[in-house]
């Protein structure tokens, strides 16, 4: 098969959730002996043509000086007809749909018969409260429009592959990310921090509203672990929350502020060596930091959403809202003595079962090769 990934920054992976994914999944279908391109921006660090038999196709993307809100459209438009004019292609995947819909229009994607459009659905981007109403509203147009046009959805979680079929009627192939199981720990990356084995919590996450770490922060506070484990926050904090975060929290003693870390053997080493690990992520769909918290062996306390649990299952302890957290934070240590040792061991067994790189990329190449068959059976 000849496959096209577009709607990425790139690989090799120096950004986030689709990169990484874009990486392993197009690595390992070349490595099976198919034809995959993935289109990068010109401004990615890796200029070479060629990454581990996956072809590279740079594309000048205008977002340096747009910014990416804005320069992602004019980006996915060009890669999109690089594709189309340039390419023939079997399947064209398409990571995310918020900044491709002008391009799905003008070209009129649902009336071509080859490529193959798949379009990976993401989260439900329009309940991300960081953009006000007109924003939501734009995006809730975009997602209705990207079902309209795509030929194919994916969904990365069960509860993205349900709301797509109650509110549109149209099924998604679930698929989702993966996570590697690492032994490579080490204890020295936490000097960096002035931190302890097992003496802190952690929460890791872009800081947006939607990520609930607020609820976290102010449970803590609230709680009688305040003071005794630090709570350690990960992630940049020159958005716009995060500056918010900054100057309400900043303050306080025990709730540590320390950037983003983007170093994956320290970064997995802070998370192993955590006491505990709060995820509060509520609209996307199969969040890659939460999987990778799971392989990391940590003890989880997830915000209670139907995202979450379709990963974790029974295997967390779940909090609705800020005082949820504090009562149980003051019952940590109980919590942590009953359910702590079967809830990483059971993680590490769903990340290996379900979650492996190598089944994904299995369970990938079985989809392409049904679209293909599907799509010659429809006519």
């Amino acid at each position: 098969m000849k496959i096209a990934f577009i709607s990425t920054r790139g690989i090799p992976n120096n950004y986030g959730g689709f990169e990484q994914f874009a990486e392993y999944i197009s690595v390992g279908l070349a490595k099976r002996g198919h034809e995959v391109v993935v289109y990068s921006p010109h401004f990615h660090p890796y200029k070479k043509d060629n990454y581990k038999g996956v072809r590279i196709k740079h594309i000048y993307s205008p977002e340096t000086w747009m910014g990416s809100s804005v320069g992602s459209f004019f980006y996915d438009f060009s890669s999109l007809k690089d594709a189309l004019k340039k390419e023939k292609f079997d399947i064209i995947y398409e990571a995310g749909y918020t900044s491709i819909v002008p391009a799905y229009i003008w070209f009129n994607v649902k009336n071509i018969k080859y490529p193959i459009f798949t379009t990976n659905m993401d989260g439900l981007e329009y309940k991300r409260t960081k953009f006000n109403k007109w924003v939501q509203k734009f995006i809730f147009w975009e997602e209705r429009t990207t079902v309209k046009h795509s030929h194919y959805l994916i969904a990365d979680n069960m509860g993205i592959h349900d709301y797509y079929k109650e509110k549109y009627g149209k099924e998604s192939k679930f698929l989702a990310y993966g996570a590697d199981i690492h032994d490579n720990y080490n204890v020295e990356y936490l000097k960096e921090f002035n931190l302890t084995e097992n003496g802190y919590y952690l929460l890791v996450a872009r800081l947006e509203p939607e990520n609930n770490i607020v609820m976290a922060i102010d449970g803590y506070l609230a709680s009688k672990e305040n003071g005794r484990r630090p709570l350690i926050i990960v992630g940049k904090t020159n958005t716009p929350h995060g500056k918010e975060l900054v100057a309400k929290y900043g303050n306080e003693k025990n709730v540590r502020f320390v950037g983003g870390i983007y170093d994956f053997d320290k970064l997995n080493s802070i998370r192993h060596f955590s006491f505990a690990y709060f995820h509060g992520h509520s609209v996307g769909g199969t969040n890659p930091s939460l999987l990778e918290a799971m392989a990391s062996d940590c003890f989880i306390l997830a915000n209670d959403n139907i995202f979450n649990r379709a990963v974790l299952g029974e295997n967390a302890l779940y909090y609705p809202d800020n005082s949820c957290v504090k009562t149980m934070l003051d019952d940590i240590d109980g919590l942590a003595d009953k359910y702590k040792n079967d809830f990483i061991a059971n993680n590490l067994e769903v990340i290996r079962k379900e979650y492996s790189w190598e089944k994904l990329v299995d369970e990938h190449e079985k989809y392409f090769l049904w679209l293909l068959e599907e799509h010659k059976r429809k006519g």
